[in-house]
């Protein structure tokens, strides 16, 4: 029975330590930059080890038609980068890649960034901001993670009930243990189908091709839920052979369990970031005492609408779930700590938000634990002031008892808890059987969701994006007609190369036309400069490509104009380099 932990095992040799939920830490070429050459390889840089699609990037030239590039392959940085050889000579403007990487917890993610070589130009590509998801795959792919997590928590959680409470009913219970392989088992399978699109963004009928499962079943989050279908076929075996001895599960049921547990632990956040080991293990427990809690509930309440458990079971339970509560306790602290980072993080992130709504339906859940807690403690009290009188037998062929006596022999025969205790009970355990569903909801979405750790990493690692700088600088040179303003616009306004534009407007608000403009760019406090922008009519306006500003600070940014032969004036301005 050892078979599931071991295949699980086996998986997790190749799992290294990263930042939960890849995000992107830098780019080669940077996002905005302009190039005097153009680059022969693009390089992205990430947060975690990233898996490659066939179809990683896609480069749009100038005029929005794609590039043929080479092949997507991890650069010389490790498992953490992806590269791509360009074509040989690449005109020049402005050039868009969009990418889309599946990273080491199994979920895509993906961006676009922007370039230019030789000069800045007008490009008709659409740049994507953000993760390109196909509505339907989404939907589909969330809702069978959801059933999943349902399923497991119904099949583990009754089994335990089973082997820890000693329910009367188990015929009953043994149809929800049924009901949550059978689940678990589907939605398994909807993960496995689904999988190709959910990692390339496509629709749910584009994971139905031969390549598109040849690639999932080959991948990791593909192994992953392979293990987790071979595992459901031992537990199948495993139960129809427990049904046949009439035996509740045991300690090979236990391991079966723990290997459940870590197919999850392989394939979410756990599975890359800080203390990978600690890490799974704190997640597989964690899911564990979820199963056994909400679980077991599910399982309670059963019993309690189908038969009439003893004091006994719900008492056990009772301890049972406050042993599930203090491990998610544990457990929860440390994930919150390694995924968050940060205070800031818990309401600054979505992640953090996510768990702040995660934290008031579990204080929530737990408020109904503590009224099923004290209906518990009644049942228990009903049951040990409950008085057994000996039974009088009825006389055969002699006269009938008297109505006291059978009223007294009947009372004896009922040893089931008081209506109105049970009653409540009922209404206590079915509102955490509600609430715990909505908190398997929420931690659905979690799981798919950005740590802010990872964006924290993310937003420290990549380089600052700075907009173009645009000043105004007003002119007269004491001529009639001789006053104006110059707009200068220094992109992107960081260190390194950037570009200039200067349109030079009349006192009438047109654009006038001078015969000279000349600027140049001082920091006086690193005795750096005047840097002569070598400006140049470009027919219209005034300009020049690449202008090197080599140091970040308060540049003072000076600007001759000359309207006649004779009259001229210079202004001076600062302007801040990042």
């Amino acid at each position: 029975m050892l078979l599931g932990p071991l295949l699980v095992l086996l998986l997790l040799g190749g799992t290294v330590p990263a930042s939960a939920h890849a995000a992107l830490r830098a780019t080669d070429p940077e996002d905005g930059s302009l190039l005097k050459s153009a680059p022969r390889h693009l390089t992205l840089t990430f947060t975690e080890s990233v898996g490659l699609l066939d179809d990683s990037f896609r480069v749009l030239d100038p005029d929005g038609r794609r590039l043929r590039t080479g092949e997507p392959q991890h650069g010389r940085g490790g498992g953490d980068t992806a590269r791509v050889t360009l074509p040989a000579k690449l005109a020049q403007g402005t050039y868009t890649v969009a990418w889309r990487v599946v990273s080491a917890d199994s979920h895509p993610v993906s961006g676009a960034f922007t370039f230019s070589v030789g000069k800045r130009s007008l490009t008709t590509a659409t740049v994507d901001t953000g993760p390109t998801e196909d509505p339907a795959t989404k939907g589909l792919y969330n809702i069978a993670r959801y059933l999943a997590y349902l399923a497991a928590a119904l099949l583990i959680g009754t089994a335990t009930f089973m082997a820890v409470c000693r329910p009367p009913d188990t015929p009953a219970l043994a149809r929800l243990l049924r009901a949550g392989w059978w689940t678990l088992l589907a939605a398994t399978l909807a993960l496995l189908v689904l999988r190709a699109s959910y990692e390339t963004g496509e629709g749910p009928l584009g994971s139905l091709g031969v390549d598109s499962l040849t690639r999932t079943l080959t991948s990791r989050p593909g192994a992953v839920l392979l293990a987790r279908l071979a595992l459901l076929l031992v537990i199948a075996v495993h139960l129809v052979r427990l049904s046949r001895r009439r035996q509740p599960p045991g300690w090979a049921g236990a391991a079966l369990a723990v290997g459940l547990a870590l197919t999850w632990a392989a394939g979410e956040h756990a599975s890359a970031g800080i203390q990978v080991p600690a890490a799974m293990t704190s997640s597989a427990l964690h899911l564990l005492a979820t199963a056994v809690w909400l679980g077991g509930l599910t399982a309670l309440l059963g019993t309690l609408y189908r038969a009439h458990p003893t004091p006994a079971t719900v008492t056990r339970f009772s301890r049972l779930a406050f042993a599930s509560v203090t491990v998610l306790v544990v457990t929860g602290v440390y994930q919150s700590w390694r995924g968050l980072g940060s205070w800031d993080a818990l309401t600054g992130t979505t992640y953090g938000r996510l768990l702040l709504l995660k934290l008031a339906a579990v204080a929530l859940l737990l408020g109904a634990a503590a009224v099923s807690r004290r209906w518990t403690a009644r049942l228990a009290t009903v049951d040990a002031g409950t008085v057994v009188r000996e039974k009088v037998p009825e006389p055969v062929g002699g006269p009938p008892l008297p109505e006291a006596a059978k009223a007294a022999a009947s009372a004896d025969d009922d040893h089931a808890p008081h209506p109105a205790v049970r009653r409540a009970l009922r209404r206590s355990v079915l509102a955490e059987v509600a609430v715990g569903a909505a908190v398997l909801a929420v931690t659905t979405v979690l799981t798919s969701t950005l740590p802010g750790r990872a964006q924290a990493e993310a937003a420290a690692g990549a380089p600052a994006v700075v907009g173009a700088s645009v000043t105004t600088v007003p002119f007269d040179v004491g001529t009639p007609g001789g006053r104006g303003k110059v707009q200068i616009t220094l992109d992107p306004g960081r260190v390194g190369d950037n570009s200039v534009e200067a349109l030079v407007y009349g006192p009438d608000g047109g654009i006038a036309i001078v015969p000279e403009l000349r600027l140049s760019f001082t920091l006086r406090d690193r005795q750096i400069g005047p840097l002569d922008a070598q400006l140049a009519d470009k027919g219209g306006y005034w300009g020049n490509s690449f202008v090197s500003l080599p140091v970040a600070g308060t540049w003072e940014m000076k600007v001759t104009v000359r309207t006649s032969e004779i009259d001229q004036v210079s202004v001076t301005r600062s302007v801040t380099v990042r």
